[in-house]
């Protein structure tokens, strides 16, 4: 049965697939040029089609045929979670190779990836949701949330550690008041103590979707005044890197760390279980029996 099959991939393995796919990327941006990419921002409307196509028309076609073949469910949802994923760097080397545009195929590649945190799980939740066999695996998925928001919190920690204890706090004044951010001094501090302190509280989970919120605001601010001058990509200095991490401080807004964070117990009976999905990142189970029926109880309160 194809649903018994396991792909077991080694270490080894991993590290070479990647040192491929970074040859194979840099093979690619030494024949791009800036003037390609600004050919796209002066005319994007390849670029929105590729987008709309990938996110929108893709999952459609794929469903319409899902409907038509009827597959078996794992199959299906197979399926639909290929048609809502991005595009990866293969596309890029193949558009390359064949003489295409490059520089659009990167641009979208990019665009999507960032996008994909959002649509991904949408697209998947609800084309999976709209065929019955698909739909219940779908219910039995469970994906724990703590783990994207442990994760978020760890990785700020260390940046408001530089700014806060190791003497970044001038640096950081001296930058707000180059872009015109008044004042200066205290917005470094504000800034050192959220990503510090709030790191911290995130990881444990306490006041998890005010912290959230908080950051969706500083990595806004980031993004137009530090970043967008510089475009999208993050290795010149653009917004990429500030817009992946605001996505995933908006999607834990929404959601919240989860019940079983410490001091959420009473945001969890409040909201009724909202905080158990979360479509970001590991930890994913699957649940049945009581557990199910319990998480589904919990739904349905909702």
């Amino acid at each position: 049965m194809i649903d018994e099959a396991v792909l077991d991939f080694s270490a080894g393995s991993l590290t070479l697939l990647n040192a491929i796919l970074a040859v194979v990327m840099f093979s690619i941006a030494i024949d791009l040029k800036p003037r390609d990419f600004k050919a796209l921002a002066t005319a994007p409307k390849p670029l929105v089609v590729g987008l709309l196509s990938q996110f929108v028309l893709l999952p459609i076609l794929t469903f319409l045929m899902v409907i038509a073949l009827r597959p078996q469910a794992s199959v299906a949802l197979g399926l639909i979670l290929v048609a809502a994923c991005p595009g990866g760097n293969i596309s890029n080397f193949i558009t390359h190779r064949a003489g295409g545009n490059a520089a659009l195929s990167v641009s979208m590649t990019a665009f999507a990836t960032v996008g994909a945190i959002l649509l991904t799980p949408f697209n998947i939740a609800f084309w999976g949701s709209l065929y019955e066999p698909s739909a219940e695996i779908l219910r039995q998925t469970h994906i724990d949330p703590v783990s994207i928001a442990i994760t978020v919190g760890l990785m700020l920690v260390p940046h408001g550690w530089m700014k806060l204890i190791g003497a970044g706090l001038e640096g950081t004044a001296r930058l707000m008041a180059q872009i015109g951010l008044e004042p200066a001094y205290p917005l470094a501090v504000y800034i050192a103590l959220l990503e510090l302190v709030g790191g911290v509280l995130l990881a444990l989970g306490l006041f998890t979707r005010p912290i959230a919120v908080l950051l969706v605001g500083f990595m806004t601010v980031s993004a137009y005044y530090v970043h967008a001058a510089n475009g999208f990509l993050w290795i010149k200095g653009g917004f990429e890197y500030p817009l992946f991490w605001g996505l995933v401080a908006l999607a834990i807004a929404f959601r919240g760390g989860g019940p079983k964070f410490a001091g959420r117990p009473h945001e969890a009976q409040i909201l009724g279980g909202v905080g158990e999905g979360s479509g970001l990142h590991a930890g994913i189970r699957r649940t049945g029996g009581l557990q199910g029926d319990s998480d589904q109880k919990n739904r349905r309160r909702c």
